[in-house]
């Protein structure tokens, strides 16, 4: 079980995008994370007529490692760390370390 999972709000913790906030799109096997709006690359781009695709420059989010980043905690406001907690029927969820509340509900 992942602590951090698509659809998270997460604020970046460290580097050239440091305090910005944004949503998962998609969490990769190697540890990293892509990030909606957050850090943004531009890139050269050739034409392509087949996929129907013009050529220039173009703006693309590039992943993030796990570790730059933390979820966002909408009761303090603030980024948090992520834990685990059994419930009494056997499952387990992910809650915030800081309040204890239970992490997307």
């Amino acid at each position: 079980m992942n602590k951090i999972r698509k659809g998270d709000e997460i604020v970046v913790i460290c580097g050239k995008d440091r305090g910005k906030r944004g949503v998962v799109l998609k969490v990769f096997p190697t540890g990293q994370v892509l990030v909606d709006g957050v850090n943004v690359v531009k890139k050269h781009q050739k034409p392509n007529p087949l996929k129907g695709q013009s050529g220039g420059l173009i703006e693309k989010s590039m992943p993030l490692d796990v570790s730059n980043v933390a979820i966002f905690n909408p009761g303090t406001q603030k980024a948090d760390r992520v834990g685990f907690k059994l419930l009494a029927d056997g499952g387990k969820v992910r809650v915030f370390k800081s309040n204890g509340e239970v992490v997307g509900g």
